[in-house]
């Protein structure tokens, strides 16, 4: 490094922002993520043994993936490369892997490779990389914001441990906060600030578990605060409120949290919370999701979940689903949320998705034959071969019902539809059960 570099390197820890400067540098002053961390656990075990092997650090934006391998680095004996998937082409690559073998083989000493947005990588890029994962020329270290099992190549997966990192608590969020307060090395210590707890509070709540977030916000309001008659700068609740406008809502509509999110929805449907239901719809709509897939998916929910325990619902459903594309934003909101929490409070059954699957499963299973005396009549010939002879027309019967077998013999007795004791349903057994009856 010659005297440029030097002084650069030296500009960039004194300008970079907060976040940046205060990234851990050792395990002990890494702060959340006990799950994965804590000294009993095999990631900090490795970490310290330096025994690490190739890994993927999955979780969402501040959590602190690139820390972890910024720590990884400073600890590690191994020589550290890392380079950025969004940027990072098949000879840059192939530099890090020729350097590796170069080590490897001279001198003993291994490489640790860091991808940042590994799931940038297409499949071609990241199949480069695989013999070299498996030989143990390179370590892996991945991290990524997307869940790891739809957009990493499963054969890497395979040779990887997967961490998941969590979004940091509140507690968390407010430690961090406070450090960077009084930092004198390398966060705003040398302001003289300070800052009020309910403002801490406030960040840590609305920067939804997101460090890199908070610690922007607190920078934001100590450069932009006057000092007072003292010299010191106080971060008060409004300063606070005026650095983060808005809480951010996490949600990429083409990425993991989108499934999570609309999962989320779709159980608290089935599972009769309504308040969880249009809490789901409200955080999708702030995002700007397409109400007509959040409707796609209450339509499904109204059949799969409740079906005939309330038949009324999938028309509900299916109308809100019309409604909304007359209507659009924002108006829709409000049909989609009445269409939600009518299905979340109707009765539930899944009698019906039973029965198609239990049907279908059959059709696979048993090869049938439709009974002759059900099959279409209505053509010259047919009585020859013996079509519709026997059948018995129901409204010729009492109850205009008649005991006749209609499944193919193969299948016995088998049962696809078990009406349930909810809502709606519950008629429906009854009048099978009357119809039976003295059959």
């Amino acid at each position: 490094m010659d005297l440029f570099e030097y002084a650069a390197s030296r500009k960039k820890e004194t300008e970079s922002p907060l976040a940046s400067r205060m990234r851990p540098r050792t395990l002990e002053e890494v702060v959340g993520q006990e799950h994965i961390l804590g000294k009993d656990k095999l990631l900090y075990r490795a970490i310290k043994a330096d025994k690490l092997r190739s890994v993927i650090f999955y979780g969402p934006p501040g959590t602190g993936k690139t820390t972890l391998a910024k720590v990884i680095a400073g600890t590690t004996s191994s020589l550290f490369r890392q380079i950025n998937a969004t940027a990072a082409g098949k000879k840059d690559m192939e530099a890090v892997v020729e350097e590796a073998k170069t080590n490897l083989g001279m001198y003993g000493k291994k490489t640790i490779l860091f991808v940042d947005e590994i799931h940038r990588f297409n499949k071609g890029q990241q199949d480069y990389l695989l013999p070299f994962v498996e030989d143990g020329t390179v370590i892996l270290i991945g991290a990524t914001t997307e869940n790891p099992y739809f957009e990493v190549n499963s054969a890497l997966l395979s040779r990887s441990i997967i961490f998941e990192l969590l979004p940091l608590s509140e507690e968390n969020i407010c430690e961090l906060i406070r450090r960077a307060v009084t930092d004198e090395e390398r966060g705003m210590g040398l302001y003289r600030a300070q800052i009020d707890d309910d403002a801490v509070t406030f960040l840590a709540q609305i920067c939804d578990g997101d460090a890199r977030a908070a610690l922007n916000a607190v920078e934001l309001g100590i450069l932009t605060t006057d000092p007072d008659r003292d010299g010191r700068i106080h971060i008060t609740l409004q300063t606070a409120q005026e650095c983060i406008q808005r809480r951010a809502v996490r949600y990429e509509r083409d990425g993991d949290n989108h499934y999570d999110i609309i999962s989320a929805f779709i159980k608290s449907m089935r599972g009769s919370d309504p308040d969880a239901a249009v809490f789901y719809l409200a955080k999708m709509l702030t995002a700007g999701e397409d109400i007509r897939f959040i409707s796609r998916r209450i339509m499904i929910c109204a059949s799969e979940d409740v079906g005939n325990a309330d038949p009324q619902a999938i028309q509900v459903a299916v109308a809100a689903a019309q409604a909304i594309e007359r209507v659009g934003m924002p108006e829709a909101q409000l049909i989609l949320a009445q269409a939600a929490l009518y299905v979340a409070t109707a009765p539930k059954s899944n009698s019906a998705t039973n029965a198609i699957f239990d049907a279908m499963r059959a059709v696979q299973e048993v090869r049938t034959s439709v009974p002759a005396y059900l099959r279409d009549s209505h053509y010259p010939g047919a009585a020859k071969l013996g079509r519709g002879i026997g059948y018995e027309y129901a409204h010729d019967y009492p109850k205009h019902f008649s005991a006749q077998r209609y499944l193919p013999e193969e299948l016995g007795d088998r049962k696809f539809y078990v009406p349930s004791e909810n809502g709606y349903e519950n008629r429906i057994r009854e009048y099978l059960d009357w119809l039976h009856a003295e059959a």
